[in-house]
């Protein structure tokens, strides 16, 4: 990827534009930076396998159990760090329409193992409300289908995106609803945000956050306490924080990993279990979500076994 296509890939809110302008946290998490241009060895565009695991357009079958749903690849605003950055502002790729969603269907029912769906992408509630409603409406018919999952940062990055309209399709789903937030840092959470994640709640949907390590932005004690407490008294369940992925031009978002545990370690013996989310390493080569050990064990972190038992150097 050059530079000129790099650039091509930002796209801020008016909303977070105001926030760039004041939160130089917020800023380094938006605005494009002259070392995405660097990658390294171990990074790769996309570290996940999610290509690998697509079984129909748009939908990735990695888990037994689950499928990811990659609605768009559009979203509010492009986080740089991101994890799909190959797709997310590939309009033309990563566009879903209402055959591809009967196919989610067939292929959802031709296997009743999956019984939780993750509507993600890009940003599912960045579509327009005719898709939206159409695709919430299909999962809705899937008898095997328990759980739905909805994974945005609409909320953060364009709260008037949260919408009357889209509120009431979701209420309308009669399995079980997760809504994962993504936050970073507690500037983030303004007046704006508080009142898209009080609409959120109405919908009668369990919500929970996941954050990422982010060098210059998150890696420190004090901002993740506020973070996490703040989000625990607004009703969302902090759950996971990621090491951030090694996806090609972010290893200048990639904090040190023993910094990453200690502030962990301190966090668990300070806050409440319910606001303290877990800590994971996203294992390259699409093999799990695996836990990393705190700093109340001696052990050697330098490598770790993932879900099907091969061992990996970390990274």
């Amino acid at each position: 990827m050059d530079d000129d296509d790099s650039r091509l890939l930002e796209r801020r809110s008016r909303y977070i534009e105001n926030l760039v302008a004041s939160e130089p946290a917020i800023a380094r998490q938006f605005v494009w930076d002259d070392q995405e241009l660097i990658t390294l060895d171990h990074e790769a565009a996309d570290p996940l396998m999610e290509d690998e695991h697509m079984a129909v357009r748009g939908l990735v079958h990695k888990y037994p159990n689950r499928a990811l749903l990659l609605l768009t690849a559009q979203c509010a605003t492009y986080c740089r760090f991101c994890t799909r950055k190959r797709m997310v502002s590939h309009v033309e790729r990563g566009r879903i329409r209402k055959p591809d969603v009967d196919e989610w269907k067939r292929y959802l029912t031709e296997h009743p193992e999956i019984r939780d769906a993750i509507l993600s992408g890009g940003d599912p509630l960045f579509v327009s409300t005719e898709l939206f409603s159409y695709v919430i409406e299909t999962l809705s018919s899937i008898e095997s289908l328990k759980v739905v999952r909805i994974g945005t940062r609409v909320p953060v990055t364009d709260p008037l995106l949260v919408t009357d309209e889209k509120i009431e399709i979701l209420k309308r789903l009669p399995q079980t609803l997760y809504i994962g937030l993504n936050f970073e840092h507690p500037a983030e959470i303004t007046p704006e945000v508080r009142e898209a994640v009080e609409k959120l709640k109405t919908t009668g949907g369990q919500l929970y956050s996941q954050s990422v390590f982010l060098k210059g932005v998150n890696d420190d004690y004090e901002t993740l306490y506020e973070l996490f407490t703040t989000l625990y008294e607004i009703g969302v369940r902090p759950y996971y924080i990621y090491r951030c992925d090694p996806v090609e031009g972010v290893s200048h978002f990639r904090a040190d990993f023993e910094k990453e545990r200690e502030i962990m370690t301190r966090l668990r013996s300070t806050l409440s279990g319910l606001a303290c989310p877990t800590y994971v390493i996203d294992t390259p080569f699409g093999s799990g979500k695996i836990p990393v050990p705190l700093k109340y064990w001696d052990c050697d972190a330098e490598e770790y076994l993932d879900f099907q038992g091969v061992r990996h150097r970390r990274i």
